[in-house]
């Protein structure tokens, strides 16, 4: 079974609510209304209600069984401001909550932390700074957990691989690597993969010196005292990571190099140009920036999505709770 077939018979089996900011953008209405016609989860669109009844009527989309919440007319806006001052004590004052509830980010990751959706989905129009930004500072991370990462699926055919930190982190240290690297390992289980992970670099168990190798070394090894039965080594090269024949003569007796599935790079450089090789040049699909380590499921669209996508991550973000 295709995982977002499994996907969709989870979530029917379990009704959520996802919150879309960004109501009245024709590629959410899209997958809005498939995702009600399908009975996979409830929707709450932010918006004017006019607005988005009129986008999507203009669209043949029909979003009749969704929830339509306009920030600028809700009822409990006042317990919603009360509550984020709490959150933000100290950090931001009534009004400044206030004018940030208005915008729909803000607003839609309150209407979670409320507990009056389960998820949320944004950034089709906007950075993903501005879909984080409120998830930290709202949602906050789970216990134990000092940072929020990301990672990417990237799916061709029955082939499906995991790729982290490539969207949040810029320069992590040691320490934000082995979060990474348990974070990316537990998603990529969610998506039927047997995580075989590998810490990415330009050397291979020590043929190259610097301190990124140091780095992904170092991070190694901790991941291994942390979590024994996780399968991971490095450092690696991509190479060594999924040729077996390189693998194998460049870091003879590891149980993960030339069968790598899953890849933790040194930097967001490395991690964003690496899944947008696989991407284009390599005919993956690719699916995120999955945020990893919040408190609820919060996450980002590229703004160069489609409708497809925009279903696809409303499945995977609703089966991460």
């Amino acid at each position: 079974m295709d995982i977002f077939e499994r996907f969709e018979n989870q979530l029917k089996s379990a009704p959520r609510t996802i919150v879309f900011t960004e109501g009245t953008d024709a590629r959410i209405l899209s997958a809005a209304s498939r995702l009600l016609a399908n009975g996979v989860l409830n929707v709450v669109l932010l918006g004017n209600p006019e607005a988005v009844s009129k986008a999507a009527a203009g669209g043949g989309f029909d979003v009749s069984k969704a929830t339509v919440v306009d920030p600028e007319n809700y009822t409990e806006f006042d317990e919603m401001v009360a509550q984020m001052v709490a959150l933000r004590k100290g950090k931001m004052t009534e009004e400044q909550c206030r004018d940030a509830l208005r915008k729909s980010n803000y607003f839609g990751t309150m209407l979670v932390k409320m507990g009056k959706a389960d998820c949320l989905l944004g950034g089709a129009t906007y950075s993903t700074a501005d879909t984080v930004r409120p998830a930290l500072q709202l949602i906050k991370c789970k216990p134990g957990v000092k940072s929020v990462s990301s990672c990417f699926i990237l799916r061709r055919g029955e082939e499906c691989l995991a790729m982290g930190d490539c969207a949040i982190n810029i320069d992590p240290s040691e320490d934000d690597i082995v979060e990474i690297t348990l974070q990316t390992a537990e998603t990529a289980k969610v998506f039927g993969i047997d995580p075989r992970v590998a810490l990415l670099s330009y050397s291979t168990f020590g043929s190259g010196k610097g301190d990124s190798v140091t780095k992904m070394h170092n991070a190694t090894a901790r991941v291994k005292e942390l979590a024994p039965d996780l399968k991971v080594d490095g450092e690696l090269q991509f190479d060594a990571a999924v040729a077996p024949e390189v693998g194998q003569l460049k870091a003879p007796g590891s149980k993960v190099a030339g069968y790598a599935n899953t890849f933790i790079f040194p930097d967001i450089n490395a991690g964003n140009i690496g899944y947008k090789i696989a991407q284009r040049l390599g005919g993956f699909e690719a699916y995120g920036p999955i945020l990893q380590g919040l408190n609820a499921p919060i996450n980002d669209l590229s703004r160069g999505c489609n409708a497809e996508e925009v279903y696809k991550m409303s499945l995977i973000t609703a089966a991460l709770i």
